[in-house]
């Protein structure tokens, strides 16, 4: 699947911290129903048949949406259900290794913290780029904040969408604006939030008042 900046647009990252007794999928649904343009899969407990099964519920969400759809990390899950791509960080498998395993028209997003890095991705064939974290986020506690002079540095540097991520919700999200960002990440201003539509809706309006036009 190939994608474009519009798609990038509000990115949802997983997390089933909040479900309280819900499951995953309605959330999706609720989230993409509402104007999510992107899905990630994270999950870093399940042992890789229930990965295979929670990516199996969440994939007949973005299908039917028509919404792009990746695994976190684990090419192996993204391959068994073949979902459009994967993300991954800076120390795990190569661009080229998971193109080997899933083939050349996969998305592959690539976490960028550096413009070293960032070029190094899109020469390598990333699909896009997750920067961050933009702001102090309490579902990756190790993740340190990077500027925002650091974000227009990469997003000058590179043609691939680039999404911020970390912290970002309703009270900080316009900081990003000029940062030349084309989307922004989001796990807990959406799933931990009593009305996901209605707090999803919100965030789209935010999202695109800060991207690049």
């Amino acid at each position: 699947m190939t994608i474009n900046k519009q798609s990038m647009l509000l990115y949802a990252v997983t997390d089933r911290s909040w479900l309280n007794g819900a499951k995953l999928a309605d959330q999706v649904e609720q989230c993409v129903k509402a104007g999510v343009t992107f899905v990630q899969l994270r999950e870093k407990n399940l042992d890789f048949d229930s990965f295979v099964q929670q990516a199996k519920e969440v994939k007949a969400i973005t299908d039917r949406y028509h919404v792009p759809f990746v695994i976190n990390d684990n090419p192996r899950v993204a391959k068994a259900v073949e979902a459009d791509g994967v993300h991954v960080g800076q120390g795990d498998l190569s661009i080229q290794e998971i193109r080997n395993i899933l083939g050349a028209d996969k998305i592959i997003g690539v976490s960028a913290k550096t413009v070293d890095q960032a070029v190094k991705a899109q020469r390598e064939g990333a699909s896009y780029l997750g920067v961050g974290a933009a702001f102090s986020t309490s579902t990756k506690l190790d993740a340190s904040t990077i500027s925002l002079d650091r974000y227009q540095e990469i997003t000058r540097s590179v043609t691939i969408p680039v999404v911020a991520i970390g912290g970002i919700g309703p009270d900080n999200v316009q900081r990003l604006q000029g940062t030349g960002i084309d989307g922004i990440a989001v796990v807990s201003a959406i799933f931990a939030q009593p009305d996901i539509a209605a707090a999803t809706r919100h965030l789209v309006q935010l999202a695109r008042q800060v991207v690049r036009k």
